[in-house]
């Protein structure tokens, strides 16, 4: 097919990608104001050595993922639910925490999705400063060049996490545009083989049409 003829389908059948696109990104622009927002909150624990060691710093990316599964557990979750009086079982928060190691920066990130933003941040400092206080006792009976310490990078803030209306709409009309697609070459498809026009025999046989034979009665 050559650029007439895109041009030729997109005239003709155009309105229903177009269509396809309204529907498909408003229904992702619905589904996003039905669902209930969840806020996430970050805090980010910096890990800091002693002193600067090549032996120290590689026992140390080690021990940090070790730390991290520390704080994946529901002991941990328990605690910051003593701590803020939440009221919700570790089994329910746990889930909503999620913990990862950047070994190359030396950091623990704490993330927490909840529907209330400030709880997000609460539960996210908690997790952090109890670490602190954690790697603060592990520090006491060794010497100030063996020790580890870790350092609360910023206060945790909010910000909206799900849904993505831009996103969700972004994605709905991708789809919308390659289901209209398809719709086109289906009817294109059926339309391949049944002649109306005697520009669809010039189209089809490459060939002038010198004249033709009409039905007078």
């Amino acid at each position: 097919m050559n650029l007439t003829e895109y041009v030729r389908i997109l005239t003709r059948r155009g309105w229903i990608l177009v269509l396809a696109i309204v529907l498909t990104a408003g229904s992702g622009f619905v589904l996003s104001k039905l669902q209930k927002p969840v806020y996430r909150a970050e805090q980010k624990i910096l890990i800091e050595p002693a002193r600067n060691d090549f032996g120290l710093t590689q026992t140390l990316k080690e021990l940090i993922s070790s730390w991290v599964s520390r704080l994946n557990t529901q002991l941990r979750a328990q605690d910051v639910i003593t701590a803020l009086k939440l009221d919700m079982t570790p089994e329910q928060l746990q889930p909503m925490v999620t913990v990862s190691p950047d070994l190359n920066n030396l950091l623990i990130t704490v993330d927490v999705d909840m529907t209330s933003g400030a709880t997000a941040e609460q539960v996210a400092s908690t997790y952090g400063s109890q670490f602190i206080e954690w790697r603060t006792e592990q520090n006491q009976p060794l010497q100030l060049a063996d020790r580890i310490n870790a350092e609360l990078l910023d206060a945790p803030h909010y910000a909206l996490f799900r849904p993505n209306t831009s996103i969700n709409m972004a994605a709905g009309a991708l789809l919308g545009l390659l289901l209209g697609g398809v719709v086109v070459f289906v009817l294109e498809y059926l339309d391949s083989n049944i002649v109306r026009r005697a520009s669809d025999i010039e189209r089809y046989l490459q060939l002038p049409v010198l004249g033709n034979l009409s039905d007078t009665h």
